[in-house]
């Protein structure tokens, strides 16, 4: 039987913003990819060689001095390749009499694109729709055995073809959405010119783990620390199929989660997925330890600390554990392997850091080849309900990084309330499952209200849900103004200490979709 990762895609990765979203895409088509930088070792695919290559795009000119270059050796592997904006560059560029020059005029955003030659990798595209540029360079000379087969207004040599071998090279984007039928496009790579049957699946995901985690653990125990999230519940209940009471979970009340959080989701784990778990509620703890801290890096890394402090008390009497497992996803794995390099921190990963070295624990990370969409999709196979696997994301650091200042226990509670109605009411409204992620974050602010008679002085809450493909990139939610109305006024009415409410209605980027 063919597996799903020996019928595979190599994505060489050049440093474009956009390489996620041509894995993404691929992984659309239930074809299975790995991304890797361009500096990568070629011959460590020899004994599971890709059945085609793609070449991403990249911030740089293929004439710049320290630009990276194309490893030909890409081309002894004798499968399909497609070159995707600097990826296509790259590789006339190297092939001779190809050249590459500054276009003079950078062309950016979409653009008209009309097909000259009909073939396999513009299968069932109409002739002529839109694409979306990102370029400075442009292609001046072809190799000798390229020929063009599409063309825009400003890029003459927009897509073109070897005549001898299955390659194929595109100036512009097909991995991103303003690319009108750039999905069809990849999916035309993968399934028809390298011929991949597209079996990877959910069900094959967990076939395949399950024997993988078996072999990685056999006799030995594994210990997970749970954080009440979609990616370590799903981590947990596939170990769980795998190897039954070999493994054991800690869910920890670190105090800042959302209302009655702890006690619905411990009610998920021990009665409806049959998890060993032991709940511990530390709440105190951690709240004590963030008193009087505002910054929120110094916030992560009490939290981080604190959780693996109590961690470590409660299997304190607990022997035989080899391996620890968390619920990395392949975008932690992309970052540590780009190009680049990792990007610069934005916030640092709330991921459980320190223990594997302390305890002397081998990493089981059985989500570390998925995107969330796909954690989803394993999630619903195992059965765990529709409406835990559809939560959204909820920073590890929880809510303590939602108060734009000093922690109390006023503060959350003010903060778990507005937060319950906010959700309470998309839920209501079926408006819960068309944002990526929704919730309230409470303001250093107070201002003067008026209820009744009386004057008050309280705080200012901030109303924040935004729509996404992958959490990359987001647009605030065009929310109805009679909902949001109704919000604002249950939020005053009915969490005394909150006067005053805000809707959010800034994008990432330039904005992030957390405050903090």
């Amino acid at each position: 039987m063919i597996t799903p990762e020996k019928e595979w895609i190599l994505i060489i990765d050049y440093g474009s913003q956009y390489t996620q979203l041509i894995a993404r895409r691929v992984r659309e088509s239930q074809v299975y990819c790995e991304i890797h930088p361009c500096n990568a070792n070629l011959n460590a695919f020899t004994d599971n060689p890709p059945a085609g290559i793609i070449l991403s795009g990249g911030p740089m000119s293929v004439n710049d001095d320290f630009a990276p270059r194309l490893d030909e050796r890409i081309f002894s592997f004798r499968v399909p390749v497609l070159g995707i904006c600097y990826g296509f560059q790259i590789m006339a560029n190297t092939r001779e009499p190809g050249s590459v020059a500054n276009a003079g005029k950078r062309e950016f955003g979409r653009a008209g694109i009309s097909i000259k030659k009909q073939n396999a990798l513009f299968d069932g595209i109409p002739d002529h729709s839109t694409v979306w540029m990102s370029h400075g360079d442009h292609i001046t000379r072809l190799p000798d055995s390229f020929e063009i087969i599409a063309e825009t207004d400003n890029a003459p040599i927009a897509a073109v073809r070897d005549v001898n071998d299955p390659i194929y090279g595109v100036q512009f984007h097909p991995e991103v959405v303003h690319t009108r039928h750039g999905h069809q496009m990849l999916h035309n790579f993968v399934r028809k010119i390298c011929g991949l049957h597209g079996i990877w699946t959910a069900d094959s995901f967990i076939e395949s783990s399950i024997e993988q985690i078996r072999a990685k653990v056999g006799l030995g125990k594994v210990i997970c620390g749970l954080s009440g999230g979609v990616d370590s519940t799903v981590a947990a209940t596939l170990i769980h199929r795998a190897i039954g009471d070999q493994l054991l979970c800690v869910f920890v009340n670190n105090g800042v989660l959302r209302k009655n959080e702890f006690e619905d989701v411990q009610n998920l784990y021990t009665e409806k997925l049959k998890l060993p778990v032991k709940a511990v509620d530390a709440s105190d703890l951690f709240i004590d330890r963030l008193a009087g801290v505002s910054e929120p890096e110094e916030k992560r890394k009490i939290i981080g600390n604190t959780f693996i402090e109590v961690f470590d008390h409660t299997i304190r009497n607990e022997v035989g554990f080899t391996h620890l497992a968390q619920g990395t996803l392949y975008p932690d794995v992309i970052e540590s392997v780009s190009f680049h390099g990792p990007s610069v921190t934005i916030k640092s990963h709330h991921n459980v850091g320190g223990l594997p070295e302390k305890m002397n624990l081998v990493l089981l990370e059985p989500l570390r080849e998925l995107f969330k969409d796909e954690v989803r999709k394993v999630g619903a196979s195992l059965d765990i309900p529709t409406n835990f696997i559809s939560r959204h994301p909820f920073p590890g650091p929880g809510l303590s990084i939602r108060i734009l200042s000093n922690v109390t226990r006023e503060k959350i509670r003010l903060l778990q309330e507005a937060d319950a109605i906010y959700i309470e009411e998309l839920r209501k409204q079926d408006l819960y499952n068309k944002v990526w992620q929704a919730f309230v974050v409470l303001l250093p602010v107070q201002s003067v209200g008026v209820m009744g008679d009386e004057r008050t002085y309280e705080f200012t809450v901030a109303v924040r849900a935004v729509t996404s493909v992958d959490g990359m990139t987001a647009d605030w939610a065009h929310l109805p103004y009679e909902f949001l109305g109704k919000v604002s006024n249950r939020i005053i009415n009915e969490v005394k200490g909150i006067n005053r409410v805000v809707y959010d209605i800034s994008s990432k980027p330039p904005s992030t979709i957390e405050w903090e």
